[in-house]
């Protein structure tokens, strides 16, 4: 009887184990990236489309640090619960909806007429970029498990970070309206989905036990409640409001830690947090979003109000930006065994400092060739980033939690994306003059990717004096 067991075990898991198997990588590499790009696309058309979108929805000022954050919110709140539940109930499964629910809420936001509803449905479009983004690395780290060919593809899938964030400011730019950019983007979006239920093989890690539901709920208000003080915070950062918010996100990332130490699934395996490989990713995560996506998330809009650039206009300069991180991106690969994913990471922030730097006072002066060197010397660190991160994510974790460590670095960089665009725009409108607040938030952005090099590199010293 125990030996027909244990036959009977033997065949389920041979018939789990095929079923399970990465029988198409290459397809499974082009599908995510795919994917990813659409993703990235939908996250950063606004970047052109926000001067048109905020009058056709009469959007104030102060309020429009809502209308780029509305889908990083649901990015970082929603990123830890999608890994976990990609690695537990299927990388494949996760994926397929993420695609079919980004498709669906970004043609609903082309029929939005008010600020909030529009705000909305950016939540949901990165509550869906969230189950594509940490099921994607799952998948990919599933369909290539040698290091070698791990190494190849996410530093193609983190190329295609780079080339979703160069498209999409150019599509929605060339596109007649905002709206009808939507619509294109949620049919893309759409178009992936039905490809993927034939290309895809589905694989998971499962660890039993039920889905982190009060973890999620904590995590997701305390980034709401940071993200609305930082936005309040440009009328004035010491009224109460302000204050009583930023301790409400304190008070409930300390419930969410309690909540993490005692479920038995929780999103994030706090015990990684001791692990020097796993804070780089993190750190690089938050301050990329702080320091990166912050400023140049915000400054494209920026050039249209105080520059007159049409959105067009404005996409194809940015494309310097945009398209030489994606190239640089693609070739990250070739550093590997000479330059360690931390050491790029410190590299691409000292680029991105220097290049912010060579952009003081060009808002001011009318010129856009004067953003050219800053916008050529970002692209570089971008692609630089972009490329390392991927592979410190899920090297950070063991291989049965890709999806987690992917959920998690990026959590850290949605975080960072959040707050940085709200203190971008808090800066640069709070003198009253758009050109000495520009000044004011480059500065700032230089200042923090600087602290995130100098983070990155801190962090492989310690574990050295450690050794």
């Amino acid at each position: 009887m125990t030996g027909l067991r244990s036959l009977t075990a033997s065949a389920a898991a041979r018939t789990t184990a095929a079923r399970d198997a990465p029988l198409r990588p290459r397809a499974t590499l082009a599908l995510t990236s795919a994917a990813t790009t659409v993703t990235l696309m939908t996250y950063t058309a606004p970047m052109v489309t926000l001067p048109d979108t905020a009058a056709a929805l009469h959007t104030p000022l102060s309020a429009q640090a809502w209308l780029l954050n509305g889908t990083p919110l649901g990015l970082a709140a929603l990123l830890l619960v999608a890994g976990s539940l990609a690695d537990d109930y299927g990388r494949r499964r996760i994926f397929l909806a993420g695609t079919l629910a980004l498709g669906l809420t970004t043609a609903l936001g082309a029929l939005t007429t008010t600020t909030w509803q529009f705000t909305l449905a950016r939540i949901a479009q990165g509550a869906a970029s969230a189950a594509i983004l940490a099921s994607s690395l799952g998948l990919i780290v599933h369909a290539f498990p040698s290091p070698r060919g791990r190494l190849h593809a996410t530093g193609v899938w983190g190329a295609f970070v780079s080339g979703g964030i160069a498209l999409g400011p150019l599509v929605a730019g060339a596109l007649p309206s905002w709206r009808v950019a939507y619509g294109v983007l949620g049919a893309a979006a759409l178009l992936v989905a039905a490809l993927g239920t034939r290309a895809l093989a589905e694989s998971r890690a499962p660890r039993g036990g039920r889905p982190d539901a009060l973890g999620a709920l904590t995590f997701g208000l305390a980034l709401v409640a940071l993200i609305a003080a930082l936005t309040l915070g440009r009328d004035g950062w010491l009224r109460a409001p302000v204050g009583l918010l930023f301790a409400t996100a304190a008070l409930l990332v300390a419930a969410f830690v309690a909540v993490e130490r005692r479920v038995g699934t929780p999103m994030i395996d706090l015990g990684l947090l001791r692990h020097a490989r796993f804070l780089a990713s993190s750190a690089g995560g938050l301050f990329t979003g702080l320091a990166v996506i912050g400023v140049f998330s915000f400054l494209p809009a920026l050039l249209q109000q105080t520059m007159r650039l049409s959105p067009l206009a404005t996409a194809w300069l940015f494309l310097l930006w945009s398209g030489l991180s994606f190239a640089v991106a693609l070739q990250v690969k070739h550093l590997a065994g000479r330059v360690s994913p931390r050491a790029q990471l410190a590299l691409g922030f000292a680029l991105h400092a220097v290049a912010v730097v060579t952009m003081l006072g060009a808002v001011g002066s009318g010129s856009w060739p004067r953003l050219l060197p800053g916008l050529i010397l970002g692209g570089v660190g971008s692609g630089l980033l972009n490329g390392a991160l991927p592979l410190l994510a899920v090297d950070s974790v063991p291989r049965e939690r890709a999806a987690m460590g992917s959920g998690a670095q990026q959590t850290f960089r949605y975080i960072g994306s959040c707050a940085g665009v709200a203190l971008t725009i808090a800066l640069a409108t709070s003198s009253g003059n758009l050109a000495r607040g520009a000044n004011i938030a480059l500065l700032v952005s230089a200042a923090l990717a600087a602290v995130g090099a100098v983070s990155v590199l801190a962090l492989r010293e310690r574990v050295r004096a450690q050794r």
